[in-house]
């Protein structure tokens, strides 16, 4: 997968994974990294998933209406590429927290869903529910930031309920922060990301 890799100062930190939104590359969410932990090491990727020349994580039927089959391919393909990563840059892969926006948090939270461990914590900037249905792995303590519109076209604030939910039945520590611009990714949305971030690790 296309990526970039920044060697973080502090080796003991939280790895992030960074995870644009559709049309996004992996250039995107650095400066969210920055603000957010500016000692990490960042892995950003780009997604695998071409939509109309748009860079993707997974593909979609409509919008809103997600691919569930290569949903969960690109998930695993996903998951093994950290596991690569992990590898070839010297990272400690059970050291990762995911920062992803749109369908970046769409393939993030589906980590969560499908692969027990894949990461330690998530902020998911204006997610949708990945999957529904499946039975959901202990992510007891797990911290995870929600970044949700009132006003969302694409993400309504009851599919953030939803999701909200299902992470907590599952274990996890959610916090919802919500905004009134859309389904955009504001400032103030990513400077309480950051507030979260420093309380939670």
């Amino acid at each position: 997968m296309k990526h970039i890799f920044q060697e973080g100062l502090d080796k003991d930190a939280k790895v992030l994974v960074l995870l644009h939104g559709t049309g996004g590359t992996e250039r995107d969410l650095l400066p969210l990294a920055e603000r957010i932990a500016p000692r990490s090491s960042v892995l950003s990727i780009r997604g695998n998933v071409l939509e109309n020349g748009m860079p993707r994580f997974f593909r979609r039927l409509a919008e809103g209406i997600f691919d569930e089959e290569d949903l969960l391919f690109r998930t695993k393909e996903l998951n093994d590429f950290l596991d690569k990563a992990a590898v070839d840059y010297g990272f400690d892969r059970q050291n990762l927290v995911a920062i992803g926006y749109s369908n970046g948090a769409n393939i993030a939270g589906s980590l969560l869903f499908h692969h027990p461990h894949a990461l330690k914590g998530a902020i998911l900037h204006h997610p949708m529910v990945p999957r529904r249905g499946v039975a959901l792995p202990d992510m007891t303590g797990l911290p995870c930031f929600i970044g949700a519109g009132k006003n969302d076209p694409i993400c309504s604030p009851e599919e953030t309920e939803e999701l909200s939910t299902l992470l907590k039945q599952a274990g996890a520590s959610v916090t919802v922060h919500w905004e009134s611009y859309g389904h955009q990714l504001t400032q103030p949305e990513v400077e309480a990301a950051a507030q979260w971030y420093q309380q939670a690790f």
